[in-house]
């Protein structure tokens, strides 16, 4: 049974960082792992996610500020959030599929087979 449990999330002025960080059990880092966000109101955003064969893909706001990782010896999938901004307000989400996708459907929350319970992320000066 796979399992994703979030943390690290925390509130954090403008211009500051957080790492989010997924603890993952049960799964074989067969697909492509990802951070998703939900704001109030609004839909959920894939963030950045990583294939098992590599290559990462970000969404066009956070590319240059977010960085996603994978320790598999670790059991772990980080998000490294730099330079935050108050548009980055929302719960994340770690997520995994057993799917081989191409790195652009990485992004695609329909193609996730699992998710974490979330970790609540503010930025507010």
């Amino acid at each position: 049974q796979v399992q994703l449990v979030e943390s690290g999330g925390g509130a954090v002025q403008p211009g500051g960082s957080l790492r989010l960080s997924c603890a993952v059990s049960g799964y074989n880092y067969g697909g492509c792992m990802a951070w998703f966000r939900q704001a109030p109101g609004n839909e959920r955003e894939g963030v950045a996610a990583v294939a098992y064969y590599g290559r990462d893909t970000y969404t066009d706001s956070v590319k240059g500020r977010f960085t996603i990782s994978k320790d598999t010896a670790k059991n772990r999938v980080y998000l490294q959030m730099n330079s935050l901004k108050p548009e980055d307000t929302a719960m994340y989400f770690c997520a995994a599929t057993e799917s081989g996708l191409g790195i652009t459907a990485c992004l695609d929350d329909h193609r996730y087979d699992y998710w974490g319970q979330g970790t609540q992320v503010t930025v507010s000066s």
